[in-house]
């Protein structure tokens, strides 16, 4: 009797393993190639060979992954706007006055747990006061109080 494995049955071996591994990833990456797999099975079944077999596995597996990333993407993520980070997401959020900002040169906030330098939009601003990020400059932030107009008065040029 021979127990030499066939190589459908080597691919349905895969197809199993790489189906338990997606349930425990649970990522919709490995799944693809685990049907990747299954389609290698049956045309290694049917004599196709190995060369036609791998060639199978890596089409299918590849169409599947792009063609359900694209479909992911529509479905799950139209109404996503993209995330800020750094600088960025930092322009509309409240930072508390460290420093009191006063005219010429600011003063410090705490934004984030990070202290910052900054210039005030609004007129001189006491320490402890809350404030809103209005724009970034550098490594200096432009804030404004909650309640102040939104008109930025013009800047004249310092000169060094």
């Amino acid at each position: 009797m021979d127990l030499t494995p066939t190589a459908w049955q080597l691919w349905i071996v895969a197809a199993l393993v790489l189906g338990a591994l997606e349930i425990k990833l649970s990522g919709f990456v490995t799944l693809w190639f685990a049907v990747g797999a299954l389609a290698s099975a049956l045309a290694a079944a049917v004599g196709v060979g190995i060369d036609g077999q791998l060639l199978l596995f890596t089409l299918v597996s590849a169409a599947l992954f792009a063609a359900s990333r694209t479909i992911f993407k529509r479905a799950f993520m139209r109404s996503a706007s993209p995330m800020k980070t750094g600088v960025e997401a930092m322009v509309g959020q409240e930072a508390v006055v460290t420093e009191s900002l006063a005219e010429p040169h600011g003063g410090t906030v705490r934004i984030n747990g990070e202290l910052w330098m900054a210039r005030s939009l609004s007129g001189p601003v006491a320490e402890g006061e809350r404030v809103t990020v209005e724009q970034v400059d550098g490594l200096k932030l432009w804030v404004r109080r909650p309640s102040a107009s939104l008109e930025v008065p013009m800047q004249k040029k310092e000169r060094a």
